[in-house]
């Protein structure tokens, strides 16, 4: 772990141990931009919001603008994404593939998985060193366009903007320069172009900030796919990824970078209570496919904008 702390709360609760070690965790977040709690007590994960609020030093922000699905535990605070066990969510950057992002963002364990199920953790600088320069180069000067056909296929719009009101998607839209579309049958498709790349606002670097990979058709199964290429046409994906012009990102590219994302991981075992923290541009995160009950929660905190 780029640093493992174990905990003596000193007899404090969780919340006033948070509290009183607030300005500590934030510079090593700062400095090292990963922490791993272990020993505070938080049973069940009662009082994870508040904790995370504390350390972090502002309030839970609400997941809007969704591309995974999520429950909503209480307070902000959310299950982490609920894909099938037997799936594995590569690297990423929290909400990398929109304007707006968490600068902060915590996990707790409250249930390890019997085998398997590690959120492995890896640094945003090391993935943008290792990207080789054309491959690097021609993104940040295209940029990424996401397209997105929200349905039943992936999440419906109400659930990835979390309203029933047409009228609130086109004012969020408009507020994050979102072109959009309403299609029949109540579907709704939407494009958004953005950098590559992104400067933390602390260290001033760049660093690898997108979701192109993710989004991309090749992130499928190759006969997936395939299938679904043929059943519904490549502009009728739930998602897919572009350059920032429209033209094809080079699947070989994108190997790459996924390549680079796997070889800079860092994995490590959960514990029950395991807190981490990370600061969502410095590090990335993921999850190993698991055997057994797993139940982690997520929250996060401090929007760049």
């Amino acid at each position: 772990m780029p640093l493992l702390l174990e905990v003596d709360a000193e007899g404090l609760g969780a919340a006033d141990w948070a509290r009183h070690h607030h300005g500590a965790i934030q510079a090593i977040l700062q400095e090292r931009g990963a922490v791993l709690l272990r020993g505070l007590d938080l049973p069940d994960g009662a009082g994870f919001g508040q904790v995370l609020s504390a350390l972090f030093g502002g309030e839970l922000i609400e997941y809007v603008y969704r591309s995974t699905p999520r429950t909503e535990v209480q307070g902000r605070v959310y299950t982490a994404t609920e894909y099938p066990a037997g799936e594995v969510i590569p690297q990423h950057n929290e909400n990398a593939y929109a304007r707006s992002w968490p600068l902060r963002i915590g996990f707790l364990c409250v249930q390890p998985a019997e085998r398997g199920g590690e959120t492995p953790i890896g640094n945003s600088r090391a993935v943008y060193r290792a990207i080789p320069a054309a491959i690097r180069e021609k993104f940040e000067r295209k940029g990424v366009m996401y397209v997105r056909n929200y349905s039943q296929l992936d999440l419906p719009w109400s659930e990835v903007f979390q309203t029933d009101d047409r009228g609130e998607v086109e004012t969020y839209c408009r507020d994050n320069e979102l072109e959009w579309e309403w299609l029949d049958d109540d579907g709704l498709r939407t494009r958004q172009v953005n950098p590559a790349t992104a400067l933390h606002p602390v260290t001033g670097e760049t660093l690898w900030f997108n979701q192109a990979h993710l989004f991309h058709v090749s992130n499928l199964d190759p006969e997936v796919a395939a299938t679904m290429i043929e059943l519904f046409g490549e502009e009728n994906l739930p998602r897919n990824a572009y350059y920032g012009d429209g033209s094809p990102i080079e699947p070989e590219a994108l190997q790459a970078i996924r390549d680079i994302y796997r070889s800079t991981r860092l994995v490590f075992p959960w514990q029950r209570n395991d807190l981490l923290l990370l600061d969502n541009m410095l590090f990335t995160h993921g999850r190993e496919s698991y055997g057994g009950a797993r139940k982690v929660l997520t929250g996060m905190a401090c929007p760049n904008r």
